[in-house]
């Protein structure tokens, strides 16, 4: 016969064990839901970007991990920094962070960041140098890019950049980019200078640099470069003087824009960049030409013509005569007559 105190008391007893079995268990789920939701927290989907669809995020030189985590939390680009240093350790990326500039997408993960700032592969962005710059001007705009870093070399000789377009990373520096702008020159003037055309009146590669800037002064019409290198070579193999405004210009404000017209006392200006004065080509460059002009200089078209002047739109027309050429003189001062008259007429208006 079963002793019923003895049966409630085994009862008790394992009911007792299914409640301690239940705790247990329900605090181990609770300490793997928080292993869970903390490695979530750590190592999951990151912040959404402050704006768009991604932020930029620098790696500067001498960061390690753990400065690079704290600066990542500061801008909110993860929810912590030991998630950071715990992805980055864990990855193998830790001691291979790249200094660059670099876009981190919108919610990346930790370990998404630490892959993208240890390859290396920052945004690329660019500086555009235009063709027909002078030193000065150049300068300028390499020294207010604020993605450049550190200070210009001494000015370099005027003629001795190559204008373009130079891809750059944030923290590339300013003296940097003016070497590869010298190097791009020089292999372009070696590579043209091969294949120059015989019986040019110049005979040496800087004096194709010189004629070239003036050239490249003369228009900013890409179509009429050859015509008018073929002019001022024509010139020269006739022993004319170029009589070339822009360098008037260079020889008063040495490449900054004259921001006046040029007078006939200008004109008459015995400086050594004066080609209405000297015969033959100034000393130096007048800007830095870029590939078009050099090519026309060097290859320029055959023609007769020996003169050119402004035609009221923005380009140029050609003359083989001189009266030919006085012709298109008084045609471009009755149009720009008119288009002074036109002015003063709408000032007039205004004042009214």
């Amino acid at each position: 016969m079963t002793d019923p105190v003895a049966k409630l008391r085994g009862k008790k007893a394992a009911e007792a064990k299914a409640l301690w079995l239940r705790i247990w268990i329900g605090f181990a789920a609770l300490v793997v839901l928080s292993f869970v939701g903390t490695g979530f927290y750590l190592l999951g989907p990151g912040p959404k970007a402050k704006e768009g669809a991604s932020s930029f995020f620098v790696v500067e030189e001498g960061d390690t991990a753990s400065t690079v985590a704290r600066r990542l939390k500061q801008e909110g680009l993860v929810r912590a920094a030991l998630g950071f240093r715990l992805a980055a350790t864990l990855s193998g990326k830790a001691d291979n962070l790249k200094v660059a500039e670099y876009e981190i997408p919108s919610s990346a993960s930790p370990s998404q960041i630490a892959r993208i700032l240890a390859s290396g592969e920052g945004v690329r962005r660019v500086i555009v140098l235009p063709e027909g710059w002078s030193m000065r001007q150049l300068y300028a705009r390499l020294e207010a890019n604020r993605f450049l870093t550190g200070d210009l070399p001494p000015l370099v000789d005027e003629g001795t950049l190559n204008p373009d377009t130079y891809p750059i990373q944030r923290g590339d520096t300013r003296a940097d980019v003016v070497k590869r702008m010298q190097a791009a020159h020089k292999a372009l003037i070696d590579e043209l200078w091969l294949k120059r055309a015989p019986d040019l009146p110049i005979s040496t590669k800087q004096e194709a640099v010189i004629l070239a800037s003036i050239v490249e002064k003369e228009t900013g019409i890409a179509e009429e470069r050859p015509r008018v290198a073929a002019v001022f070579v024509n010139r020269l193999r006739l022993g004319m003087k170029l009589q070339s405004d822009p360098t008037i210009i260079y020889g008063i404000t040495k490449g900054a824009p004259l921001r006046r017209k040029i007078f006939k006392t200008d004109l008459e200006n015995p400086h050594p960049w004066n080609t209405y004065v000297i015969q033959g080509l100034p000393p130096t460059p007048i800007a830095n030409p870029g590939k078009d002009a050099l090519a026309a200089v060097l290859n320029p078209p055959r023609t007769r013509e020996i003169f050119f002047v402004a035609d009221g739109t923005g380009g140029h027309v050609f003359a083989e005569t001189y009266a030919e050429h006085n012709r298109n003189v008084q045609r471009w001062r009755a149009w720009r007559a008119e288009q002074e008259k036109k002015q003063q007429n709408l000032l007039g208006g205004a004042r009214e």
